[in-house]
């Protein structure tokens, strides 16, 4: 068992990588690979993905910190996006971001946190993108305009009511931009749906 002075150290270790380490990373600070059996032995440690490991001792630290970590080249969408935005009233049960396409299925295979990623062509991926915080963390989010355009790309997924809600909170959104959100449809296809479904409420 670690002794609690060793505990703190590690523990600041972990801090100043923002509570997400590599076993690289680990080993270059002389933790080799029996101290980080006996750190997920004691849960003071928990494996996200192979040679990635969050410190979960006494810390609250946002899972949107190990998202940045992991995917740093992903943006949150769908309804991740939605219940930024208060389109829908509903926390999503797990993370929803879009990737590239041909980043290997390896790198989202994860336990922890709970996430969905939508895979696209490489040049969509960052279509619409902006900044956003969540948990008092900066992070790449889908704009508006961009997300509802996702939502009607993706209409036949999702639950009736969160597709309901979510068309009704951009109609009513004073910040929509309705020549991005016209131009997003041409580039994700979905002009028709727009006109149909959001056209008649302009």
């Amino acid at each position: 068992m670690l002794r609690e002075n060793d505990k703190k150290d590690v523990g600041k270790l972990f801090n100043r990588h923002r509570y997400i380490m590599t076993t690289a990373e680990l080993l270059e600070a002389k933790l080799y690979y029996a101290d980080i059996k006996q750190l997920l032995d004691e849960g003071l440690i928990e494996r996200v993905r192979r040679g990635y490991y969050h410190w979960i001792e006494d810390q609250g630290e946002s899972e949107v910190v190990i998202i940045n970590h992991l995917f740093p080249d992903a943006v949150f969408c769908m309804e991740t996006a939605l219940f930024y935005y208060k389109y829908s009233d509903r926390n999503p049960a797990e993370w929803n971001f879009a990737i590239d396409r041909n980043v290997s299925k390896l790198r989202t295979n994860i336990d922890y946190p709970f996430i969905r990623a939508y895979r696209m062509e490489s040049e969509l991926v960052t279509l619409g993108e902006t900044t956003g915080e969540i948990d008092y963390i900066k992070v790449r989010i889908y704009d508006r305009d961009r997300t509802i355009c996702d939502v009607l790309k993706n209409m036949s997924k999702m639950d009736k009511e969160i597709f309901n809600k979510a068309i009704q909170g951009y109609v009513k959104d004073p910040n929509k931009n309705i020549p991005n959100l016209m131009t997003y449809a041409q580039k994700l296809r979905v002009q028709k749906k727009v006109k149909e479904l959001i056209g008649v409420w302009l």
